[in-house]
């Protein structure tokens, strides 16, 4: 069995993020995000099941009647990119496995279900929020926006406080 490489270095990770970044605004003329391509894919399979209940919504409503495709939203090639890039990258190191990375005081049922009932909240977050973490912190970030860095430091504060609850499932 092939040993794993390994991690990188979180600076170097930190400043290829911010390469990545900053070609997003020069190529693309935004940033970067992700709750947007969920928003869109979403929206797509709502009009292709239920157009009766698109056309009475204005939340849906852009995407009917001939406008532009939410599945060719530039966010959407980018969680496809972000998937492939993290599977290619855990191929090239080693790391593809069928496991669950958990602690010795937590199942794999329950850490699967702690992560189901996070991913959730993050998502109706996103939603309350206007953007996801990605688009808040890095994109509002970068441009110096004043509610993205309150909204960072309040995560931040956020997990600070959640981890000695969550600290003894890893222990």
């Amino acid at each position: 069995m092939k040993t794993a490489a390994p991690y990188s270095s979180p600076y170097v990770a930190g400043a290829g993020v911010g390469v990545v970044l900053l070609l997003a605004f020069v190529l693309m003329g935004r940033g970067l995000g992700a709750s947007g391509a969920f928003s869109s894919v979403v929206a797509a399979t709502v009009d292709a099941a239920a157009p009766a209940h698109v056309a009475g919504n204005a939340f849906y409503q852009r995407y009917a009647d001939g406008a532009a495709n939410p599945l060719k939203d530039w966010l959407v090639f980018e969680i496809i990119g972000v998937a492939i890039g993290g599977l290619a990258s855990a191929w090239l190191a080693g790391r593809v496995r069928w496991t669950t990375e958990r602690g010795p005081r937590i199942t794999s049922r329950r850490r699967l279900a702690n992560a189901f009932v996070g991913g959730i909240a993050m998502g109706v977050g996103a939603k309350l929020a206007r953007g996801c973490t990605s688009g808040l912190g890095l994109t509002g970030g970068a441009t110096l926006s004043v509610g993205s860095w309150l909204f960072v430091l309040a995560a931040f504060a956020g997990a600070y406080a959640a981890a000695p609850l969550l600290r003894k499932a890893w222990r």
